[in-house]
Parts: C-alpha cells; sequence; structure tokens
C-alpha cells in the first residue's frame, strides 16, 4: 500500500524519472497483470486517457448495479485504441465482475471530403486514416466495427445491438460535421445509458499548426450541442484539469443526462462516509 502511493505520487511528476517509472510498471504489468486501479493512478498505461475513462465508468456502473457497460470508439483508423480496449477491458472484468461491450465507428475509408472551415480544412485531407479492416478484424477478440457513414449507421445501431448502458465515448472523427452527427450517440432510451458518461475528444489540443478553437472542429460540436439540449449537457471535468502535466486531463468531458431515472441516485458511498468522519467535531 504505502509502495503504491510512493509510485503514485512519482508518475504524476512530468519528468524523465517519472516517464521512466511509468515504462517499468507497464512492463511488469504484462508478468504481474496489476490491478487496473492502480495502473490507471499511475497512469502507466499506454492510452491513460482510455484507461482512466473504462475504469472509472465501470466503478461508477456497478455503483448503480449493473452487470454490464459498453465502451463506444467514434474514429477507429488504425484501431490501435479499440484493441487497446479490449485488453484494458479484460483487467476490469477481472475485477470489477462486469461484462463489456465493445463497438467501433468508422467510415472504413479514411476521411471524408471536409464541408468548410469548421472541418479544419487546413489540417485534414479526404482519405487521411484508413482502416485495414481485414487486418484488424484477425486482430480483434470481441469488438464490434461499425462500418459506414455515422449518420447512417447510427440510425439502426441500438435496433441492430441493443448495447448494454454505454459509460465512455472516445471521440476522434476530426471534422466538426462528422463530429456534431456522432452525438445522436446519446438521442436514444435511457436504458442504454449511464446517467453520466466518460468522453474523451482527442482533437481539442494541437500544435501551433492546428490551433484547434472553439469555433471549428469538436469544440464547436461540444458548444452547439450544449446550446440545442436543456436537460442534457458536454461539460469539462473539473477534477482532472489541474492534477498533473498529463495533457490528456483536459480533454476529458463528462455527458451528464439531468433528466435520467438514475441521475440522482445516491453513489456516494465510502467516499462520503469518510468526509463526514473528517469534518466531525474533533476532541482538542
Amino acid at each position: 500500500m504505502i509502495l503504491s502511493k510512493i509510485l503514485e505520487k512519482i508518475c504524476a511528476g512530468s519528468g524523465l524519472f517519472s516517464y521512466f517509472i511509468k515504462l517499468l510498471i507497464r512492463n511488469l504489468d504484462r508478468v504481474f497483470n496489476f490491478n487496473p486501479q492502480f495502473l490507471v493512478k499511475t497512469n502507466s498505461t499506454l492510452r491513460p486517457n482510455y484507461a482512466y475513462c473504462i475504469y472509472h465508468s465501470s466503478i461508477l456502473a456497478k455503483r448503480l448495479s449493473h452487470k454490464s457497460i459498453s465502451f463506444i470508439e467514434f474514429g477507429v483508423a488504425g484501431g490501435n485504441g479499440l484493441i487497446f480496449i479490449e485488453n484494458f477491458a479484460k483487467k476490469i472484468k477481472k475485477t470489477l465482475d462486469i461484462n463489456v461491450e465493445i463497438y467501433g465507428f468508422d467510415s472504413g475509408n479514411g476521411l471524408t471530403e471536409p464541408k468548410d472551415f469548421k472541418d479544419l480544412q487546413y489540417w485534414f485531407k479526404e482519405g487521411f486514416y484508413k482502416m485495414d479492416q481485414a487486418n484488424l478484424e484477425k486482430k480483434l477478440s470481441y469488438s464490434k466495427l461499425i462500418i459506414g457513414d455515422v449518420n447512417t449507421t447510427l440510425e439502426k445501431f441500438f435496433d441492430i445491438y441493443s448495447p448494454s448502458p454505454i459509460g465512455a465515448i472516445f471521440h476522434d472523427l476530426d471534422y466538426y460535421s462528422s463530429t456534431i452527427s456522432s452525438f445522436k450517440i446519446f438521442d436514444n432510451d435511457e436504458k442504454y445509458y449511464l446517467p453520466r458518461i466518460f468522453n474523451y475528444f482527442d482533437d481539442i489540443l494541437g500544435t501551433e499548426l492546428e490551433m484547434y478553437n472553439e469555433f471549428s472542429g469538436e469544440l464547436l460540436a461540444i458548444q452547439n450541442y450544449n446550446l440545442k439540449n436543456s436537460s442534457k449537457k458536454i461539460v469539462l471535468n473539473r477534477n482532472l484539469i489541474t492534477s498533473n502535466n498529463e495533457k490528456w486531463r483536459t480533454q476529458i468531458y463528462y455527458f451528464h443526462n439531468f433528466e435520467h431515472k438514475d441521475y440522482n441516485k445516491f453513489i456516494g458511498g465510502t467516499e462520503q462516509e469518510f468526509l463526514n468522519k473528517n469534518i466531525s467535531l474533533k476532541n482538542q
């Protein structure tokens, strides 16, 4: 326990020593199969952003008494993200005793032609990020690839697959037009969702050449979705943004459905017991 806390503190840093400790933990995990909570707290997985969303959404699902959960990736491309989700989900299933379903949406042919400036024409081009579907399918164990235009595939998704409650979504469709279309994922019956969903947005931080902004791309899609919906909102997390120097911590957003039947269900548990105990009047 003490060693774990020390490693967590070291891994919260940003220097070379922190980097090498994370790398060491990642390699040792192949032998010792560490607990997913430890890997999340040390940010030592290959995709700590994905691991964070997968682990914490699964915890929420368990507290809401769900026996299964769904994870979705929009923009599969080469498939490395989907493969990571599968591998980390094995730890989740074993540790938390919860079943996992995984769905990956992609055109299969790379990016379509950008529609206008909102699709960041200066940075993305038609044909980028093509998928080798046949090769990827050989490497996947149970994830389901949903190939085609997201506008079309989402229309039939729930009828065909009837997914377990969606707990985490990974957004990497690059364009404003594709991203705003993908938000139709939030429009179905509440039984298909946790009341609060973890979201990772890939294209909201970048270089001096990318210059992402709230008037185009994924950020504009989030803004316009929130303007059009009063009881459903996509909001930047407030618990991670000052934690450490991992840039992905400002790419995690939470979807709230304020009218979901389970939205107000109490999940405080031991954490609230701890807080209540700490604020009680102490004998001096």
